[in-house]
């Protein structure tokens, strides 16, 4: 491929965005980001007195769901649901490659989640989260973790389904890391007639891109999603549920929703997965030495 073709050009800034580097934008791409988040204004401008006025007179707004699935659809996703997302007494677990994720499993199943802290930073995406009661979490605050599993057990019985992203951080979408069951201990025991549903995020040829990894900064990966031209598309994999109370604890609980994921990630790929790139201490993943072919 010849150097300065657009597709080398993508892969550095991608590459430059992994090493913790500010990418550049150009012009186009700061008139898409205008755009989009004008739209997104103009969105937030209907949406948030509606999603008040409805709260006056009952509990449990459409609007945030509403304004999330328009918030996908406006940063590019073009969604696409592949099986049927239970409604109630469900705890989704998926995997995890972007902020796109909460906007899109939001606006298409109405779930609140568990997330990084980091995301309550990246404009906008942080307090849209808050909006939909996202339960943050420090993964390195070990101290904490009794306080965050209470409060996702307050999540789950207010809003009916609650998701949780277990590889402990974002990937490239070629990749599924361990999981980190520590967030599953809502599950020890169970609540009453919750079921648990694995989801498979698959954001097809543009997940590298898409993906925010290594040291990159959320307002860097923020800007290069919305200066993106056109759209990408995410299919949603709604995998079948099974109930929680088939399984000693929360780690035989995540090994049996990894496995799913996998098997429906192998079959979307349709090719070996590959090794994480980079370090997770959260979940004790250390990244491969790097090797390089023979010539």
């Amino acid at each position: 491929m010849a150097s300065g073709s657009p597709e080398t050009t993508e892969e550095e800034l991608r590459l430059a965005a992994m090493r913790g580097e500010s990418t550049p934008v150009s012009v186009l791409g700061w008139m898409r980001i205008v755009a989009r988040l004008l739209v997104l204004f103009l969105t937030l401008v209907v949406m948030v007195p509606l999603h008040y006025i409805y709260r006056i007179f009952a509990y449990g707004s459409p609007f945030p769901m509403l304004f999330l699935r328009f918030a996908a659809a406006i940063v590019g996703a073009r969604v696409q649901k592949v099986g049927v997302p239970l409604r109630r007494d469900v705890f989704f677990v998926a995997n995890h490659v972007s902020w796109v994720d909460i906007l899109s499993l939001a606006g298409a199943s109405g779930t609140a989640f568990v997330a990084k802290a980091e995301l309550a930073e990246v404009p906008i995406v942080g307090w849209l989260s808050k909006l939909n009661r996202t339960v943050f979490v420090k993964r390195e605050n070990r101290l904490g973790v009794a306080e965050q599993i209470n409060a996702l057990r307050e999540a789950l019985a207010d809003n009916w389904s609650v998701t949780v992203f277990p590889e402990g951080t974002t990937t490239d979408g070629q990749s599924l890391l361990p999981f980190k069951t520590s967030m599953l201990s809502v599950l020890e025991p169970p609540p009453p007639g919750v079921l648990v549903q694995p989801v498979l995020l698959d954001y097809g040829n543009v997940a590298e891109w898409i993906g925010w990894i290594g040291d990159e900064h959320g307002i860097n990966n923020f800007k290069r999603v919305l200066a993106r031209p056109g759209t990408f598309p995410l299919r949603l994999h709604f995998l079948e549920p099974f109930s929680p109370e088939q399984f000693r604890g929360r780690k035989a609980i995540g090994t049996e929703a990894r496995i799913r994921i996998e098997a429906a990630l192998l079959a979307s790929l349709n090719k070996p997965l590959r090794d994480f790139a980079h370090t997770v201490p959260p979940i004790r993943y250390e990244a491969p030495e790097k090797t390089f072919p023979l010539e």
